[in-house]
């Protein structure tokens, strides 16, 4: 099971009482464990706000993107290509984070701050990969946090065609199982991509009551026990 971190000393605002105009809910705290669950557990996350001394951006999106574990969308020649990659987890987890932060990808947000902090919630159990292998090669993945009933996706990557899909289907069939319909499977913002695999939007009064159910589901086995 994962350790509990001390708890942060910082309060976060709540973001039921937030701008109901802006995504950014406040500024500061720090990247501790202990700050990073208490976050996610209140609906926000973190992003850098710019440079590496600036302070830290806490979100939560007056639009949420979440994908339905019953709604993802599967081409039949993504299902076929699936056949070709292995799905696991946690075991190249690093590996995954790096790629995320590759610097070259456009739009690269992931500094050495988050991929440290981040490391740190995998080491204690919360954090993991899911990753597809392709001839004994990291061909792609994702990683996240898990708490209850919740993962929250942080950033995928893929160096082969399709990898990165593949991580997210091994993603859902891996929270399918008897509390799916309480589990929420959160991926901050609806993207034109993500909106193609089936991610909707919801509202930010609806998620922090969606995520409230889900906190109260257990993990599931391949987070719990690893």
């Amino acid at each position: 099971m994962p350790l509990e971190p001390p708890p942060s000393p910082w309060v976060f605002p709540d973001p039921a009482l937030a701008d109901p105009d802006d995504d950014l809910v406040g500024m500061g705290a720090d990247l501790a464990p202990g700050t990073l669950l208490a976050a996610y557990r209140a609906g926000l996350f973190p992003m850098p706000s710019g440079g590496r001394r600036s302070p830290m951006a806490w979100f939560s999106p007056v639009r949420r993107g979440v994908l339905p574990l019953d709604g993802l969308r599967v081409s039949r020649s993504l299902r076929r290509a699936a056949r070709d990659f292995e799905i696991r987890v946690d075991t190249a987890f690093a590996e995954v984070v790096e790629a995320c932060a590759d610097p070259r990808r456009e739009g690269g947000w992931i500094d050495r701050r988050i991929a440290t902090a981040y490391t740190q919630l995998h080491e204690l159990g919360w954090a993991h990969s899911v990753e597809a292998w392709h001839e004994g090669r990291l061909a792609g993945g994702l990683y996240g946090v898990a708490v209850g009933g919740l993962f929250a996706g942080e950033s995928m990557f893929h160096r082969e065609r399709d990898a990165s899909k593949v991580a997210l289907i091994g993603l859902v069939d891996l929270l399918r199982d008897e509390h799916a319909d309480r589990r929420v499977l959160d991926v901050q913002w609806q993207t034109p991509h993500l909106a193609s695999l089936g991610v909707v939007e919801v509202e930010r009064t609806d998620y922090l009551d969606r995520l409230a159910a889900a906190l109260d589901v257990p993990l599931p086995g391949v987070f719990a026990f690893g």
